[in-house]
């Protein structure tokens, strides 16, 4: 768990990033590439990514530094995504090229320190040294294959999210706001904490706090390992089930429709969902659901069973495969 810790005034410096943040979006979307997290809202974007790979060996050369330095678990460096505050991706890795020889040593110590680190790294930073510039072309090469070609959808996502979480700031002040990050965190005045994989107490001591919506970012939220840095908590968005049900290509809402089709995505997305909850993320009557539900399981795409008072649907292989999830 983290704790962070609030002074009156952090409350009233709470921020919220305006757009995308390329270079969280890219070490979040590196921690997803080779991990099977998210099938239906990656799968796709992960498959086209590795098929990619195999034809591009520019790709290829440039991922191999970058899972490097971007473990699926674990610490990765802080220098790796600076405070952007939403700046384009080429201001961003200006300011990773300008990274001081004495942070890369520090935290290239404290990845070695669960890893071993090939031979590049220990020179980085070095005056004369090629390893950080051929990081840098990395990082960009990177986006510009895997995240460039979606970035509309991506800055779309998230401007939803940035939307609703700004109505809610309007609407009810900052303790509506962190009230509304539950379930990734539990606001407990003064402190929110925050599920994460390790216990950490972070005081914010009057420099507030940035919150980063992200689309790559899963399940739980992340931030900065330097309790020094200017605090940042990056959040995974919410994609509803008709954003997934799009994300899958138009086949599927021509062939089932697009209600059916949100429903089993909606299904696919969350294991074990019942009427009443497919029905309010979906946003038809929960007749309506079991109707469209019968139909969906008599076509071998949802399975459902009884778990004491509920009933609970889920999406068969079948359904699976249909929605192109792996």
């Amino acid at each position: 768990m983290l704790r962070i810790h609030f002074t009156p005034h952090d409350l009233q410096n709470i921020r919220i990033l305006r757009k995308p943040d390329p270079l969280w979006e890219l070490i979040c979307s590196m921690c997803r590439l080779d991990t099977g997290q998210g099938p239906l809202e990656f799968g796709h974007w992960r498959r086209s990514v590795r098929a990619r790979v195999e034809v591009d060996r520019v790709l290829g050369a440039a991922l191999q530094p970058l899972r490097t330095l971007v473990p699926n678990i674990g610490y990765i460096p802080d220098f790796l995504t600076p405070p952007t505050t939403g700046g384009e991706l080429s201001y961003a890795l200006d300011l990773v090229r300008g990274t001081s020889r004495t942070r890369l040593v520090r935290e290239l110590t404290r990845l070695g320190d669960s890893q071993v680190l090939p031979s590049w790294t220990v020179a980085l930073g070095r005056p004369g040294d090629k390893g950080l510039a051929m990081l840098i072309r990395a990082l960009d090469v990177y986006f510009g294959a895997a995240l460039q070609p979606h970035w509309s959808r991506i800055r779309a996502v998230v401007g939803n999210d940035i939307d609703l979480r700004t109505r809610t700031l309007l609407d009810g002040g900052t303790q509506a706001l962190l009230n509304d990050l539950y379930p990734l965190a539990r606001w407990k005045p003064p402190v929110l904490e925050v599920d994460y994989p390790v216990r950490r107490d972070l005081r914010l001591e009057g420099r507030g706090l940035l919150l980063v919506p992200s689309f790559f970012c899963w399940r739980r939220a992340t931030a900065l390992a330097d309790p020094a840095l200017p605090p940042v908590l990056v959040y995974p968005v919410a994609k509803t089930p008709l954003d997934v049900a799009r994300a899958t290509g138009d086949g599927v809402g021509r062939l089932l429709g697009r209600t059916r089709a949100a429903i089993l995505a909606d299904v696919a997305r969350r294991d074990g969902r019942t009427s009443s909850e497919v029905a309010e993320a979906v946003g038809i009557a929960p007749a309506s659901v079991s109707y469209q539900m019968d139909v969906l399981r008599a076509g071998g795409l949802v399975e459902s069973h009884r778990a004491g008072k509920y009933v609970l649907h889920s999406a068969t292989a079948l359904g699976l495969r249909l929605l192109d999830v792996r």
